[in-house]
């Protein structure tokens, strides 16, 4: 398999010190990947440093225009993309290019956006001084990306990074590196000079990005993963006071009210809960139905679930792959096993299968209580936990009792209340009749543990930038 080495500065660089990847659907090692030390890290240091001045110095068109051709490359190897990401990640086929079509538009939406880091020309109201506003690069930014999205969790953060005028190095997950050590022969194709994208895998990820953290030329750091480990980054950025950019931890609820439509929400929620097999952070974990309608929406969830074919997701056919790994597997298996000791029943699913890969069914559970550990940590995987409510507040403070704030779901037709519940909701983001929310032109991310900053719209952009105000006479 190519591409496995570091890319440090537009090169190919080996190391001695090498991990594997493994397919999750055959438990074989698919690849040898290079693992950096900090050796590597201050030499990719070094190659962001001195390819930014240029790159910074470049005229917000021509930003954008490399960033459109990195797009158009994309596109034309989708195919190719998805692949490797059902190899390394798992996921089915459909499902890894849905992904791939997701990571490749976001080079589009920030070529567009390259070009919009408008200012501000006015009159300062007392002193009659003018008042001049501009964004300007921010500086090197470190990356660092989770398995679960192994494409498009890197162009979500290079693409504005690189609009910006920025420099990055990218720490991949140990899981899934390859996707993201296969783009770069593509940015290279699209007129990326060397050294302004960086690659680093390594199992040594908390010392190689501490390190990086804690050198002063790095000014961003940008992070999806688990509020832990997040808290953790937190504390090392406050050291150099960078700005941070944190996607982390969610508990995702659904809210259907009795006058749904119930063929859309049973389609949100398919959407919500299935898309990566619930590896995910916006993936629905609780699922709050209201009691007059439960028993329906129990029985067309479980059926919807129950005709998902699994296997392989190489095979097309497939619609759920497996889990990326045997901890995730089996931290999913104790979820369904504590809720069903505390009165919760199986509507479908519940025991993960024999054999090679890390397989776990699509799972319904009913009458989960509120004290079982899948309520309040995140599921990822694919489970649905079914809740009953009858009354609105009640719903609503249930859905808000949680430290996570990333995204939550309501259906109904009513438009007056849905709304007002949205407004209600303590999330960064709402999907009202939709079970999807992510989308390159819109600000993701979320509040109080679940992060800080926002990726994607125009926000995303701005994160990678600094405000520079000018007070003149003239």
């Amino acid at each position: 398999m190519e591409c496995t080495d570091l890319y440090l500065n537009g090169k190919w660089v080996k190391t001695e010190t090498r991990f594997d990847v493994m397919n999750p659907a055959t438990e074989e090692v698919i690849a040898s990947v290079a693992s950096a030390d900090i050796a590597d890290a201050d030499a990719a240091l070094d190659a962001a440093e001195a390819a930014m001045k240029e790159w910074a110095a470049r005229t917000p068109r021509q930003r954008s225009e490399v960033l459109r051709k990195a797009w158009e490359l994309m596109t034309e190897r989708l195919d190719d993309f998805a692949h490797l990401i059902t190899l390394e990640n798992g996921k089915a086929r459909a499902d890894a290019m849905s992904e791939a079509t997701y990571a490749a538009e976001f080079f589009r939406w920030f070529a567009e956006e390259a070009v919009r880091a408008n200012g501000l020309l006015t009159h300062a109201p007392a002193s009659g001084a003018r008042i001049m506003v501009q964004h300007k690069p921010a500086g090197l930014a470190v990356l660092v990306t989770p398995w679960n999205y192994p494409a498009a969790m890197g162009t979500r953060k290079i693409a504005p990074a690189l609009a910006a005028g920025c420099a990055v190095i990218i720490k991949p997950a140990s899981e899934t590196p390859l996707t993201m050590l296969a783009l770069m022969p593509l940015l290279e194709e699209a007129g990326v000079p060397a050294g302004l994208v960086n690659v680093l895998p390594s199992k040594r990820t908390g010392a190689l990005v501490d390190h990086m953290l804690h050198d002063p030329r790095v000014r961003v750091v940008s992070f999806t993963g688990s509020t832990g480990v997040g808290r953790k980054l937190l504390h090392s950025a406050a050291d150099q006071v960078l700005k941070p950019a944190m996607e982390l931890g969610g508990n995702a609820p659904v809210v259907v009210f009795e006058d749904a439509d119930m063929d859309t929400a049973i389609e949100g929620t398919m959407l919500a809960k299935m898309r990566n097999l619930g590896e995910a952070c916006t993936a629905a974990n609780r699922i709050y139905v209201h009691e007059s309608i439960a028993d329906e929406f129990t029985k067309r969830l479980s059926e919807a679930m129950s005709a998902l074919k699994i296997g392989d997701g190489t095979d097309p056919s497939v619609d759920v792959g497996p889990l990326v790994n045997a901890d995730t597997r089996d931290k999913v298996a104790k979820f369904v096993n504590d809720a069903v000791a505390k009165g919760a029943k199986i509507e479908c699913g519940g025991i993960a299968p024999n054999g090679k890969g890390f397989y776990y069914p699509p799972t319904v559970l009913s009458n989960v209580p509120e004290n079982a550990e899948c309520v309040r940590d995140e599921i990822f995987g694919p489970v649905a936990a079914i809740q009953t409510f009858k009354d609105q507040e009640d719903v609503i403070a249930r859905a808000n009792d949680t430290e996570y704030g990333l995204v939550a779901y309501v259906f109904s037709e009513d438009m007056k209340r849905a709304l007002h519940v949205c407004e209600r909701l303590e999330y960064g983001m709402v999907g009202l009749n939709r079970g999807l929310v992510s989308d390159p032109a819109a600000p993701f991310g979320g509040v109080k543990q679940s992060g800080l900053g926002r990726e994607g719209g125009h926000e995303g952009m701005l994160e990678f930038m600094e405000t520079q105000y000018i007070s003149a006479s003239w």
